[in-house]
Formats: structure tokens, C-alpha cells, sequence
């Protein structure tokens, strides 16, 4: 099923997972896969290396989570890719029969200063696949705190209005860990005509570095009661996962209250601690039919 389809109805459940190096083994990915299945989430994202290194590995990971009873969600980004390599490549998907797909831009390798492929940007990806491939249910990536890139807000959300008009089913979010500044988000986004879902994309708060980090890279706030959270815990990792864990719910809960699209967990493959914190959160009620 198309997850368009679905968010017409409720909000959707999903996970973001990886697939291992061509050397590494599958069966911890197919664990964590069969753990959360028992959350019925309505796709999983699965991500693939630039220019579609790595795709046989994404392919593997898709045949078996679809083996599982997963819909899942394919990456594709524009480092590397040419309209002939995508159709070299995009085969086995769909034979698969996969219909969901998630079109990035995708983050530009040390050194490089282009996609070094036939696309810019990722509503150019967007354009052709909805030429060369109709009925697929395309997503795009969205920045509720602004694309580190753009230079204003208002830029930001003319390129997803673009992105919409060029055939985006849903927006799949950047984590963003302020709640506020979704709203503000979505109040730009109503302003300027964007009325695709929009699905929340949040990373477990789990590790202090790595919290700092994607946050940092990502040009993503850190508001006050995270900061205080890193800055108590500093050289206390376990002290600092347990009160990630809390923070998360809560925040899962506040972004529940104000009315979300759908909730995405970026997983890293790790099923204990997505299962701690969501078995804290009122799923039954967040997924009921509108």
C-alpha cells in the first residue's frame, strides 16, 4: 500500500533502518527488523549508499523486511546518480513491488562540491521519477528548523512547496527536538499553500556525542532541557541513556500533542532501546482513524 493512502486515514508508525557493509552479516538487522514488527509500523526506511553503492545490500535488507510483512521505503539520492544509473539499478525494487520511495538530495561527501551526477537538487530526483515512473508514492526530506543550506526560512519553504508541486506525496522530517519550532514550521508551511502530511522524523536521544553531533551538523537546536541533560551527565553514559530515554518520550508526547502526520524513529538499528521508549508511548490512541 501506498503510505499516502494511509496518512489520508491516521497517523503512521515507522522505523528508518540500514543496511550493513558488504561484508557484514544480515542477521542483526533481521532481528531488530523482527522486534519491531511487533509495533505493526506502517514502513521502514532503508537507506543505501551515494551513487548506489551498497544498493545490493538495501535490495537484500528490502526482500526481507518485506518477507516480514513490513512495507517498506527505499532512499534514493542524487550524489552520484544519473537518470541511466538509476534505471540500471531500480529494477530489483520494483519487482519487488515496492511503491514508496524517499528522494533526498543527500549529504555532499568530504571534498565534493556538486552532486557529481545528472541532479542538483532533490526535487530535480522528485521531477524525473514522477515522469519516468508514475503511480509510485514519492517522499521528500523537510528541515522544521531550516535546511542548514538555505539562507532564510521563507527560501525553505518555497523549495518544499516546490517539491509538492512536482509530485511529493509526504514530508519525512530532519530530527528536530523543539517542539515549538515545529509549529512555527508548520504555520510557514499552511501559509504557503503546502498541504502534503508531514511526518515527524526523531532520533532516540541515546548517546551525549552523538546527540551533539547530528544536532551540530544538522544545524538543530538543543533546547534547554536537553542541554541541561548533556551538560548533568557529561561523564555519566549510562546516567545520561536513561534520561535521553525519558526525554525522548516526552517529547514523542508533546509532538503527539500538538498533532503530527505520523511519527518516524531514526532506529540505528538498535531495537531495546526504540522498544523502551515506545512502549511508553500511547500508540493505540496516536494511530486511530481520523
Amino acid at each position: 500500500m501506498k503510505i499516502s493512502e494511509t496518512l489520508e486515514k491516521r497517523a503512521t508508525l515507522s522505523f528508518e533502518v540500514f543496511p550493513p557493509k558488504d561484508d557484514g552479516s544480515l542477521a542483526p538487522l533481521e532481528e531488530t527488523l523482527r522486534k519491531l514488527a511487533g509495533y505493526k509500523p506502517d514502513f521502514v526506511s532503508i537507506t543505501y549508499g551515494a551513487g548506489g553503492t551498497n544498493v545490493g545490500r538495501s535490495v537484500d535488507v528490502c526482500r526481507m523486511a518485506l518477507g516480514m510483512g513490513h512495507a517498506v521505503m527505499p532512499h534514493f539520492t542524487c550524489i552520484g546518480n544519473t537518470r541511466d544509473g538509476i534505471a540500471s539499478f531500480i529494477g530489483p525494487y520494483l519487482d519487488l513491488g515496492i511503491e514508496n520511495l524517499l528522494l533526498l538530495r543527500g549529504d555532499l561527501p568530504e571534498g565534493w562540491t556538486g552532486t557529481r551526477g545528472d541532479f542538483t537538487h532533490a526535487s530535480e530526483l522528485i521531477a524525473f521519477f514522477e515522469e519516468s515512473y508514475p503511480g509510485l508514492c514519492l517522499a521528500a526530506a523537510a528541515y522544521p528548523e531550516v535546511h542548514i543550506e538555505s539562507q532564510t526560512a521563507e527560501e525553505d519553504v518555497r523549495y518544499l512547496r516546490l517539491k509538492q508541486d512536482l509530485g511529493a506525496s509526504f514530508f519525512l522530517t530532519q530530527l528536530c527536538h523543539d517542539v515549538t519550532a515545529y509549529e512555527r514550521f508548520r504555520e510557514r508551511l499552511a501559509a504557503a499553500g503546502v498541504t502534503i502530511p508531514v511526518v515527524i522524523g526523531l532520533m532516540p536521544i541515546l548517546s551525549r556525542a552523538g546527540t551533539i553531533r547530528m544536532s551540530l551538523s544538522n544545524g538543530v537546536s538543543i533546547p534547554a532541557d536537553l542541554a541541561a541533560i548533556c551538560g548533568r551527565y557529561e561523564k555519566d553514559e549510562e546516567s545520561f541513556r536513561k534520561a535521553g530515554m525519558e526525554f525522548t518520550v516526552g517529547l514523542i508526547e508533546r509532538y503527539i500533542a500538538a498533532g503530527i502526520d505520523g511519527l518516524h524513529l531514526y532506529t540505528l538499528n538498535r531495537h531495546e532501546d526504540v522498544s523502551t521508549i515506545l512502549d511508553s508511548i500511547d500508540l493505540i490512541g496516536f494511530r486511530k482513524e481520523k
